[in-house]
């Protein structure tokens, strides 16, 4: 006996379909950079060496778990606005904008990469802010801002381990 299928309850939140669609597409595009960005942090993490091993190692540590923390957070406001989240390294490949880093750097080079990873993020994130305010979108104008606030400053706290 076949069992029958419900259609889903159509979405009535304020922002119309074509708006949640355009704001998908970033916030997307931020998940991708920021799982990225995790695993990046994360590999640097578990590879580092050098005399900076033990700051560096968890201050890496503190960083792919704030990481780690707002990936359920951008998901879920995608799930919220009616799309499913992208979620296998196929899709994070195509929507990322942060390359991935082969082999092992030296410590320096992976404060530089994680520099340059941060700012990219901030960037992807940034980018989505102009449909989500066109569409009064505040729950993800939060979410940019928060994730924003992160990224520019770990970015900075970054480079400051870089400076004589």
């Amino acid at each position: 006996m076949a069992t029958k299928k419900t259609k889903a309850p159509s979405i009535d939140i304020g922002i119309n379909a074509a708006d949640r669609e355009k704001i998908v597409r970033g916030l997307s595009a931020l998940l991708a950079d920021s799982y990225t960005l995790y695993l990046m942090t994360h590999n640097f993490h578990w590879n580092v060496t050098g005399p900076q091993f033990n700051s560096l190692h968890l201050m890496f540590m503190a960083q792919y778990t704030e990481q780690w923390n707002a990936l359920d957070l951008i998901a879920e406001r995608i799930r919220a606005l009616g799309h499913p989240a992208p979620g296998t390294y196929k899709e994070f490949v195509k929507l990322a904008s942060i390359k991935e880093v082969e082999g092992v750097p030296k410590a320096d080079d992976m404060i530089r990469h994680l520099v340059a990873a941060q700012e990219a993020t901030a960037r992807t994130a940034r980018k989505t802010f102009s449909v989500v305010s066109a569409a009064d979108d505040q729950p993800t104008a939060d979410l940019l801002t928060q994730r924003l606030e992160v990224h520019e400053k770990t970015a900075w706290m970054l480079r400051s381990l870089l400076e004589d």
